[in-house]
């Protein structure tokens, strides 16, 4: 066994499985997030995309499929949410959702580096070749 590659599947499903949740939970939330959003200033007609982005992104990321344009997409989407919804440093929980932000986005541009590693659809798909 590759321990490297198992890693590299691990980190995947960690990263993603809070874009899935969340993805997930915006659905169930709707007109709650579709508030929020508002009231940050982001339109809410926008909601479907991110949905689409945290659960089709997060389910590509598990299963390594053009994990390194979905990974540079979702590094841009965790900076953006961090600089429009966690910039209220007065509040030291705002702080800490805007550096964990920061950090997912630093695990995303590993993946757009380094690729998704031998257990990925996208390994699968090159050696088919």
């Amino acid at each position: 066994m590759n321990f490297s590659a198992v890693l590299s599947l691990l980190a995947r499903f960690g990263l993603a499985a809070v874009f899935i949740i969340a993805g997930w939970g915006k659905i169930g939330g709707y007109e709650g997030t579709v508030g929020y959003m508002e009231s940050m200033g982001v339109p809410g007609i926008l909601l479907p995309v991110v949905i689409a982005l945290e659960l089709l992104g997060g389910i590509a990321i598990v299963v390594g499929f053009m994990t390194r344009w979905v990974a540079a997409a979702l590094a841009l989407f965790s900076i953006a949410t961090a600089l429009i919804f966690h910039s209220n440093f007065a509040e030291q929980v705002q702080f800490i959702m805007f550096m964990k932000n920061f950090a997912i986005a630093g695990g995303f541009l590993l993946l757009v580096a380094n690729g998704a590693g031998c257990y990925s659809l996208d390994a699968w798909s090159k050696r088919a070749k």
